[in-house]
């Protein structure tokens, strides 16, 4: 038997039935990889963040987040290169969806029960995604602005409903605005540590504050 089509299981009807010691045999997601590109690229290399948002109350099906990753992933490694951008999945598939089998075989109306214990067996996974909430998060440089937004709206005919494509004010996947990375990184106030940043405290003893004042002018 094959997959049941999205719009069984678009809708959030029902509360969210995540893996658990009661619910057992649920097979794996599909989507396995959460972040590709440059992963291990500083937060300096890579200023711009764009974000495919949902517009829509529904669940998205774990096999649609796959497809829509190796669909963006594969447009903008063949037109920017694989090394020009950081790719982040921002949603993970927890909640289980069922299904009642029924068979379909020659001689199967003495098995069939119909609608007695009509409760399913897993199925298959899904995320349930709210309206604003960020599907995929993609850094790269200010050159490949088009690129990416172009791969994000290739990426959107995978999911059902509506998506929206942001340009984000913030700089790469910190929380901080442009400008303010900026000042803040030219002032020593801010420290590289991997996608992030972090923020040196100005309290604590003189030692640490010394050590590190060399280390972010370093």
């Amino acid at each position: 038997m094959g997959r049941r089509p999205a719009r069984c299981y678009r809708y959030q009807k029902n509360k969210a039935y995540p893996k658990s010691r009661f619910c057992r045999g649920v097979p794996d997601p599909k989507i396995r990889i959460y972040d590709l590109g440059r992963k291990k690229a500083g937060v300096d290399e890579f200023p711009l963040c764009v974000h495919l948002l949902c517009d829509e109350k529904q669940q998205i099906s774990s096999e649609a987040l796959e497809a829509g990753r190796i669909c963006a992933n594969k447009y903008i490694s063949k037109t920017s290169g694989k090394d020009s951008f950081h790719m982040r999945v921002r949603l993970h598939p927890f909640h289980v969806l069922r299904i009642n089998k029924m068979l379909s075989c020659a001689g199967a109306d003495r098995l069939q029960t119909g609608m007695r214990g009509a409760y399913g067996k897993p199925n298959g996974t899904a995320a349930r995604v709210d309206i604003g909430q960020v599907i995929f998060s993609i850094r790269t440089k200010e050159t490949n602005k088009a690129v990416v937004i172009e791969a994000l709206r290739r990426a959107k005919f995978k999911f059902a409903g509506r998506q929206k494509i942001i340009v984000s004010k913030k700089w790469g996947f910190t929380k901080l605005s442009r400008e303010d990375y900026v000042t803040e990184r030219a002032a020593g106030r801010l420290q590289p540590d991997g996608c992030y940043v972090k923020y040196l405290n100005e309290k604590g003893p003189l030692s640490k504050y010394f050590e590190k004042t060399l280390r972010a002018q370093a």
